[in-house]
């Protein structure tokens, strides 16, 4: 009989240890094992060449820290049943598994409006027929249906477990230190109230601003780094693109599977659709940007060369949107040294914004020593939380580099 308890070696938290059976069974699953070959960051990679690291990482790495938090709250003296936690456990597996080629930049290209959650249900359902209703539990938590909050709280809220370990592995894999944070604090300060929510020891205040700003630094310095969200809006002007010829009837060479979903048409998600769609990861979009490259249709070449050579147009960021003259004079760069007159589908504002702390969705409380609770930014001790309640706002300009140096 195969040995199913399994201990895996991770750079980011060292040993994981797989403490039910069905874990395993669900990560042997081709559905999940999908998620080696989708990348965790996307095309971070272009500026910080560690980042290679995948879904199929990160989804064991919550898992862990789901099992580490259980196991805290049980020593504070919170009931939880075997049930409960192989299904917390499960769900935080399985949250990305819906996660299309490098995750959130081309899902909604590829199945319309489709977001990876509902995608990530849809296969959770599907591995629930398969495993006989063993994954109930799991999806109720996941749906935040399950009686008691404090699960779903710790699959999806503003301080999360799938929250904790992406921070942390990708300060680690991009090495940018300021979103390192300290997993096991937080955790350690865990707590459910009486009305089974999830709290936060008092005491642990400051380890909770920590984790905010390394969130919030880490969304600047990385995930809304220029060049990143450069990176993030050409995939999708480059499948924009290529939906838009085979629509007018020129064939382009793909993946048989990528392929089918330049062709297919607004519509609810059908059984091909799921299938066709677990079988697409990074590979087939990487292979149709190289062959795409090579393309007579200049827009998606240069796109694809951008990316495939990574020779990336140019960027400027501002905290104010651009002056609409200032865009006019760079498109009509753009049209006078390529000899083209569609400039404009070459220079494009980018907009990007970051609430690092959100008071009315799922606000972080504490709980005092007198057994009630406050909110974060009620706190006498925070110094930082009630700076962090405003949006910030970044504007990023991208034009042709080739133009830049005719422009003064």
């Amino acid at each position: 009989m195969q040995n199913k308890l399994k201990i895996i070696n991770d750079p980011v938290h060292g040993f994981i240890r797989i403490p039910h059976e069905i874990l395993f069974d669900i990560i042997e699953h081709p559905y999940f094992q999908r998620l080696r070959r989708i990348g965790q960051t996307g095309l971070l990679n272009l500026i910080f060449p560690g980042a290679t690291h995948t879904r199929f990482h990160h989804a064991l790495g919550a898992m862990h820290l789901m099992f580490t938090a259980l196991e805290t709250l049980k020593q504070k003296g919170v009931k939880i049943s075997e049930e409960e936690e192989k299904g917390a456990m499960l769900a935080i597996l399985m949250h990305d598994i819906g996660h299309g080629p490098f995750s959130h930049a081309l899902e909604s290209m590829l199945m319309d409006d489709w977001h990876h959650e509902n995608l990530s249900l849809l296969l959770m359902n599907k591995l629930n027929d398969e495993f006989n209703g063993d994954l109930s539990c799991a999806i109720e938590m996941f749906q935040g249906k399950y009686h008691r909050k404090f699960f779903n709280q710790l699959i999806s809220s503003q301080l999360d477990v799938d929250r904790l370990d992406y921070l942390k592995r990708d300060s680690f894999f991009t090495g940018v230190s300021e979103g390192s944070i300290n997993t096991q604090r937080i955790i350690s300060m865990m707590n459910v109230c009486e009305e089974g929510e999830l709290v936060i020891d008092a005491k642990g205040v400051y380890s909770i601003e920590n984790f905010l700003t390394a969130r919030m630094f880490m969304y600047w310095q990385v995930y809304y780094h220029k060049t990143s969200a450069l990176a993030e809006f050409i995939l999708v002007k480059i499948l924009e693109r290529a939906k838009y010829l085979v629509s007018q009837g020129i064939d382009l060479p793909a993946t048989d599977n990528l392929k089918y979903f330049l062709y297919r048409g607004k519509s609810l998600a059908t059984d091909e659709d799921i299938e066709r769609f677990t079988q697409l990861d990074d590979n087939d979009i990487i292979q149709a940007m190289k062959n795409w490259q090579n393309s007579d249709d200049f827009e998606l070449s240069y796109w694809c060369k951008c990316v495939i050579q990574r020779n990336l147009p140019k960027t400027i960021i501002s905290s104010h949107p651009f002056d609409e003259k200032f865009i006019e004079e760079k498109i009509k760069n753009t049209n006078e040294f390529f000899g083209i007159n569609n400039g404009k589908d070459l220079v494009h504002q980018i907009k990007r914004k970051l609430l690092p702390y959100d008071t009315e969705k799922q606000p972080i409380y504490l709980l005092q020593k007198n057994g009630k609770k406050i909110r974060l930014e009620e706190s006498e001790d925070q110094l930082l939380s009630g700076l962090m309640v405003n949006k910030t706002k970044r504007y990023i300009l991208t034009f042709p580099r080739d133009i830049s140096s005719i422009i003064s």
